[in-house]
């Protein structure tokens, strides 16, 4: 028997409005741990299912109990208004799609205000991503390389390698990126 954890834990966590990052914290494990198994891209073990879920939290057997909502079309085309806010403070990152599961790509419509940094520590994660500056300047270190990118700019680069994103102009930055497999 089969058991497609991802949809569930996605359902189960949204169901308790809670955010990936949210049930992360709570869980005391990282955000890609929970995007991953959301995702599908790692079965957890029971003792780390047991972690995640103790952050909504929920037993095992009311988690593998719940009724999954039935399967929507999957959607194809999403108006401006409907892309999806994963992003706070400073940075906004809006995601086409809601659910992501199954899905090998994310694309999002990334905004910078002006001094938004991603921060001091520099993210990493599996995966590739690549974008292009649509308008504004950004900042973009990879490992030991930092490049200030304008509109037309683009970059890529695997996503294992500590990287930051940094708004140093005046105005605000606009990015569109792709990143594969889903990390938010």
């Amino acid at each position: 028997m089969t058991l497609n954890i991802g949809p569930r834990l996605r359902a189960v966590r949204k169901q308790n409005g809670l955010s990936q990052r949210e049930l992360a914290r709570r869980a005391g494990v990282t955000n890609a741990t929970v995007s991953l198994i959301e995702s599908n891209n790692i079965n957890p073990s029971v003792g780390s299912l047991k972690r995640v879920l103790d952050g909504i939290p929920m037993g095992l057997s009311e988690f593998f109990a719940f009724e999954m909502p039935e399967d929507a079309e999957q959607k194809v085309f999403f108006p401006a208004n409907e892309l999806v806010e994963i992003g706070r403070g400073g940075i906004s990152y809006r995601q086409v799609g809601v659910d992501l599961t199954g899905r090998a790509l994310q694309i999002l419509d990334e905004r910078y205000a002006p001094g938004a940094d991603t921060g001091k520590i520099l993210l990493r994660h599996e995966g590739e991503e690549a974008a292009v500056v649509i308008s504004g300047k950004l900042e973009v270190t990879v490992g030991d390389q930092v490049r200030t990118l304008g509109p037309g700019d683009a970059y890529q680069f695997d996503s294992r390698q500590p990287h930051r994103f940094r708004n140093v102009g005046d105005e605000p930055c606009r990015v569109i990126s792709a990143c594969t497999p889903p990390s938010f």
